[in-house]
């Protein structure tokens, strides 16, 4: 009689080298995350706004100022990192793969965390309208904060 055991085993194996690839790919993004942020043209502009978007409200007529006169570095920032969706222009996050998904929603999250009234919920709900994100997509994102507790994190992360 036959005994699965072993065919289960080696394919349990096979599926955690597998997972292996893709914790490396993610390892190699956060070693490299936002580095054009620490060159010219970027380094310069985020050095002088950088504060001044911590005091304002996410998506508030203050912040979308400022993004105004941050142009030319978010325009070279979004060209140089692909977990943001401006990289793919007019086809946005339709064009990214799953792990250029999970390096957006951390990098929604850490800059979330940068503003005193910012979270995860409020990032997510305003992302949805600003990328037309589909209502399949903005669910499987939402079960990942959630399932990630990256919804109940917020208040504790600035801590």
């Amino acid at each position: 009689m036959y005994d699965s055991t072993e065919d289960t085993k080696k394919h349990a194996q096979r599926v955690m080298s597998i997972l292996n690839e893709v914790v490396e790919s993610l390892g190699t993004r956060a070693l490299v995350h936002d580095r054009s942020k620490l060159e010219d043209p970027e380094k310069a502009i985020f050095d002088e706004f950088t504060p001044k978007l911590r005091d304002t409200t996410y998506g508030g007529e203050e912040y979308k100022g400022f993004l105004v006169e941050m142009k030319v570095a978010l325009d070279h920032h979004y060209r140089e990192n692909r977990h943001h969706p401006e990289h793919f222009g007019d086809n946005g996050i339709t064009e990214m793969s799953l792990i250029d998904l999970l390096e957006m929603l951390a990098d929604w999250k850490a800059a979330g965390e940068r503003h005193a009234d910012g979270s995860m919920a409020k990032s997510l709900v305003a992302q949805e309208k600003r990328f037309h994100i589909s209502p399949e997509l903005m669910k499987i994102l939402w079960n990942t904060v959630r399932e990630l507790g990256w919804l109940h994190d917020d208040a504790q992360s600035r801590g």
